[in-house]
């Protein structure tokens, strides 16, 4: 590419150059050839002044070195010429003009072995005047000037093509280091690596600059996920260590059914398949956890308040020990987005779960349904009246595997809250977390409303 590049700035300054020097050049042969042309006229000006009375009349006998022109009158009839020898060259265009049949004529001659340019002019009836004058002087001029303008053409493509080389190495220095960060990325594997960016203003940065602060922002994107698969396989392997830890060793014992007690296989049965429903429930979570958006022919219209009276059911069959209670504001009983039914019966459930498990035995679980004024969003609150989330938990509570301190004694792998607020980016929808007024937790879930009664199913 810096080759290709060069070559077409060369090649671009080279022709401009070239172009203006033979501009240059063109515009200096037509003014000298110009000024011979004006003292041809003058020269030929002061001859009619003098008087031609003969048919043939010699002004000056053309030594150039005395005479600064030399003329001749010439007849239209060749038969008027006699014996007398023309000095300047007589032709058919001369004989014409001097019968009138063509107008004036230059051109260029030789006379004495001395370039010369001549003009032919009507001189009166049947005659035509000739008058030439010496053009070595502007020739030598003219020659010179293509030579001046051939040695600049040539330093000035060399040049150009320097300055070429060089404006491509500059101006893809920035495309060599993004090459460069890439080779050592796919050598290293190591998404750490950042490409220099000239210092400035970003409004003021280049296509290239900007193309390469692109390409830093997606190796910081790249870095996170990255880092994100890292931290979910170490934090999967650690939370799969103990159960699989506590299997085989319920499997072993199982294995040996001779040393134990009916009461101790009975015991170590329950264990057994509460660890397989356990780990069996992980790997789901982690699967569903992989999933970054949602299948578009899953895609359909629903109403969020009809699903949410089904996972309060559900959470009440599961959960018998706490009240729930679902409240839902005028107007949002119709309200209609769009998404997975599945999916998001999965996020509330998981918000009920989460609102029940920290809730005191007998304590109450609200569940609110609002639609915004603008009628634009729709609004699912569940609040518990449990100890609440700590200043310090806040911002980690929807981290994979984190457990707060007032829930590591309770069970669960910490995968619940992270998988309902993957669910609902993919929904593009917002779920937060903040402390509950009076004590307990309160969650928040916005989805942006697509239609109204008439745009679902029932």
């Amino acid at each position: 590419m810096r080759r290709r590049l060069a070559l077409i700035t060369s090649a671009t300054v080279a022709l401009v150059l070239l172009g203006a020097c033979a501009a240059a050049f063109a515009v200096i042969r037509y003014e000298l050839t110009h000024q011979l042309d004006l003292q041809l006229t003058q020269q030929a000006h002061l001859v009619r002044q003098e008087g031609v009375r003969q048919p043939r009349v010699l002004h000056g006998d053309c030594d150039w070195l005395a005479a600064p022109a030399c003329a001749q009158v010439v007849p239209a009839d060749p038969a008027q010429d006699g014996a007398t020898r023309f000095v300047l060259p007589v032709g058919p265009q001369a004989r014409d003009v001097a019968a009138g049949r063509h107008g004036d004529r230059l051109t260029d001659i030789t006379v004495a072995g001395h370039p010369a340019r001549m003009l032919t002019t009507p001189a009166g009836p049947g005659r035509a005047l000739q008058v030439a004058v010496r053009s070595d002087a502007a020739h030598d001029a003219i020659r010179q000037a293509g030579e001046v303008m051939a040695v600049v053409g040539g330093v000035g493509v060399l040049l150009a093509g320097a300055l070429g080389y060089a404006a491509a190495r500059t101006g893809l220095a920035p495309v060599a280091r993004l090459t460069a960060t890439a080779e050592r990325i796919a050598a290293t594997r190591d998404a750490r690596h950042r490409i220099e960016l000239p210092p400035g203003p970003p409004h003021r940065q280049d296509e290239v600059t900007r193309l390469a602060a692109s390409f830093n922002t997606m190796l910081g994107e790249l870095e996170q996920s990255v880092a994100a698969q890292r931290r979910l396989v170490a934090d999967a392997s650690h939370e799969l260590r103990t159960p699989l830890t506590a299997l085989r060793t319920n499997a072993e014992l199982l294995a040996r059914p001779d040393r134990l007690t009916p009461a101790q296989r009975d015991r170590a049965s329950g264990a057994l398949q509460r660890q397989l429903r356990e780990v069996t429930q992980l790997v789901g979570d982690l699967v569903e956890l992989a999933r970054d958006e949602e299948p578009q022919p899953l895609l359909e219209h629903l109403r969020p308040a009809a699903l949410a009276e089904e996972c309060v059911r559900a959470a009440r069959d599961h959960h018998p020990g706490t009240a729930f209670e679902l409240r839902v504001a005028p107007g949002a009983a119709g309200a209609v987005v769009r998404g997975v039914p599945a999916r998001l019966a999965r996020l509330l459930g998981n918000l009920l779960d989460n609102a029940a498990k920290f809730s005191p035995p007998g304590g109450p679980v609200e569940v609110a349904l609002t639609r915004a004024p603008d009628g634009d969003a729709f609004e699912v609150t569940v609040r518990d009246h449990g100890p609440g989330i700590a200043p310090e938990d806040l911002p980690h509570i929807f981290d994979r595997f984190y457990r707060a301190s007032a829930a590591r004694a309770l069970p669960g792998s910490g995968l619940g809250l992270a998988m309902a607020q993957q669910i609902a980016r993919a929904h593009d929808a917002v779920l937060t977390a903040a402390p509950a007024d009076g004590g307990g937790a309160c969650f928040r879930l916005t989805l942006p409303v697509t239609g109204d009664d008439g745009d679902a199913p029932s």
